[in-house]
């Protein structure tokens, strides 16, 4: 019989080596693709943790608005399309972080405050909408999934802190992080991006920054971590506690 019909041993390896990563490749539930991101995976989001501030009121300087700036730049808030101004109303535009001036009337003590989404345990926003678009991540995190959002506003009316916003323009440039849409609701996520990549959210990083250092922002469930320890040194409150939503935001000084 002719060589040509008896394969050399070698290529009879090769060949039985290949059947074999093709089986494991079509073995149930294994893909070529997560071997190849095997160790790559970014790590699931649990209950094991619950994002949370505490702003310290009497560290925020009046007329300061470092946090505001810096949130609008991250999220890109507000710009201008082709070098006009935007259309809609100034108290229609967005911001994710405003600051509120506070004033007892018996005293004339007055204070500023940042506001912003309180990233409640049991959010109204969440309760109310209709297609799932607001919801609560495991580790408290209050979010919009834009691609449902119907722009019912629910949420909205829901809302005790008037912390979410309605887009009124066409949104350009958006941020490859953070998609935006005419006609949905958007608010502040804790800058989720930089969260679920080890960093603190724009807002905490500009007031440190600027040396005012009013924003702590850490794990509420981690004894250890900056913003419980500094919960321990003085007590701190939550805004509309009547309504008892657990928020994730705590303010010092009010």
């Amino acid at each position: 019989m002719s060589k040509q019909n008896h394969p050399d041993k070698s290529r009879r390896n090769f060949i039985t080596a290949g059947a074999a990563v093709a089986t494991l490749g079509l073995a149930p539930g294994v893909k070529f693709i997560d071997v190849a991101n095997a160790g790559n995976e970014p790590k699931a989001v649990t209950s094991e943790k619950r994002w949370g501030m505490l702003i310290d009121t009497n560290k925020c300087a009046e007329g300061c608005n470092d946090c505001v700036t810096a949130c609008d730049k991250e999220f890109g808030l507000n710009e201008t399309v082709d070098g006009q101004k935007l259309k809609s109303r100034p108290e229609q535009q967005t911001h994710y972080i405003r600051k509120v001036k506070l004033k007892n009337k018996k005293t004339g003590h007055t204070l500023s405050l940042p506001l912003l989404c309180q990233h409640c345990e049991s959010p109204p926003c969440v309760d109310v909408c209709p297609t799932g678009a607001s919801m609560r991540r495991a580790d408290g995190i209050v979010k919009v999934d834009m691609h449902t959002c119907i722009g019912c506003r629910y949420c909205m009316l829901a809302c005790p802190y008037k912390a979410r916003s309605f887009i009124h323009e066409p949104i350009e440039n958006q941020k490859p992080y953070a998609p935006r849409g005419q006609g949905c609701v958007e608010s502040c996520n804790l800058c989720v991006h930089r969260v679920d990549e080890g960093r603190e959210p724009a807002c905490v990083e500009a007031c440190n920054k600027s040396n005012h250092k009013a924003i702590y922002f850490g794990d509420l469930k981690d004894q250890n971590s900056v913003v419980s320890k500094e919960m321990k040194k003085q007590a701190s409150t939550q805004l509309r506690d009547d309504l008892r939503l657990n928020t994730g935001v705590r303010y010092r000084g009010i």
